[in-house]
């Protein structure tokens, strides 16, 4: 595995965590604000005390679409792009397992595991979340 996943050190403790099925998020130390993608300072108090933990990995569907045009190699259509509001609050761009997702549907996180780079991460609808 090549090192272009940490030419960002700020994404190291991410793909550290995607590696050990675990999502991590930024939160900040002073105001407990948590963020994602991760950034060098606090979107809320702009504080530089920013700590990498472990998020429960849990969800809502704010949005999402069926894409039907093949976007690239390996993302074969037809496919669930969303973009999920995380219970700790930060909204991610991911993929949603499966045929069906509606917003508002609960998912929880899984990892699609790939051979020449990290895990990325993708949601399931979660009937029992």
């Amino acid at each position: 595995m090549t090192d272009l996943y940490y030419g960002d050190p700020l994404s190291r403790a991410f793909w550290d965590g995607a590696r050990n099925g675990v999502l991590v998020l930024q939160r900040c130390a002073d105001c407990g604000r948590w963020q994602h993608y991760p950034r060098p300072l606090c979107l809320g108090c702009e504080s530089t005390s920013l700590e990498s933990v472990p998020a429960s990995g849990l969800g809502t569907i704010y949005s999402c679409t069926t894409v039907r045009i093949s976007a690239r190699p390996g993302l074969e259509p037809p496919y669930i792009a969303a973009i999920v509001e995380l219970d700790e609050g930060p909204r991610m761009l991911t993929n949603v397992a499966g045929d069906t997702a509606r917003i508002g549907d609960r998912v929880r996180i899984g990892w699609r595991h790939r051979t020449d780079a990290p895990p990325l991460p993708i949601f399931t609808v979660d009937a029992d979340a």
